[in-house]
């Protein structure tokens, strides 16, 4: 399990790395060009749920979104939900009973005023916490990859700022055998669109 860990931290690390990296590259492109990112988020969750079972600790985040289906030119309620972002993001545990993730899917928002918001997002997470159960606290999981879903509502400051509360939660949804002890937790992430 130690290895697996470190393995999995490593990852995330080398994640971030590129992300940065790319967020980077992103910026600097010139107007004839579109940047690579549509929008980067980062920030922390909580877990909402306490007990044995549950994670303890703060999770940062990061979050990266692709516009390769036009959604920001989307105008009709049909078009929009057609045309979804991409996401593609990790999570980072800070305590010993924490679940690290990389995760992805698409995402949905939809703009109630010109400063307010609100997202949805389905997609999948790798995870690397416990699956049946060692005896050692923390969540069980059952299988590897679960599904995750998140909402958010957030404020734009500007046309590149914005900053969003969110809940997301991951399970297996009973797919695989095994506990399904799910994880979920909420947070603030802090946003820039290009």
């Amino acid at each position: 399990m130690a290895l697996s860990r470190r393995f999995m931290v490593a990852g995330f690390q080398s994640v971030a790395a590129v992300v940065a990296l790319a967020a980077g590259i992103a910026t600097t492109t010139t107007h004839a060009q579109d940047p690579v990112f549509d929008e980067v988020r980062f920030g922390a969750t909580l877990p909402v749920a306490e007990g044995m079972h549950q994670e303890s600790g703060a999770f940062p985040s990061l979050t990266v979104f692709f516009d390769p289906l036009g959604a920001n030119s989307a105008s009709t309620l049909t078009d929009k939900i057609l045309r979804p972002r991409i996401h593609a993001g990790t999570s980072v545990a800070t305590s010993s009973n924490g679940v690290n993730q990389i995760y992805g899917g698409f995402s949905w928002d939809a703009d109630l005023t010109e400063r307010f918001f609100v997202e949805l997002g389905v997609g999948a997470t790798l995870h690397d916490g416990e699956l049946d159960g060692d005896g050692s606290d923390g969540p069980r999981l059952g299988c590897r990859v679960l599904f995750r879903e998140y909402a958010a509502a957030g404020y734009r400051f500007d046309a590149n700022w914005n900053l969003s509360a969110t809940i997301e939660h991951n399970s297996h949804a009973n797919l695989c055998d095994g506990p399904n002890g799910g994880l979920t937790r909420a947070g603030l992430m802090l946003g820039y669109q290009f």
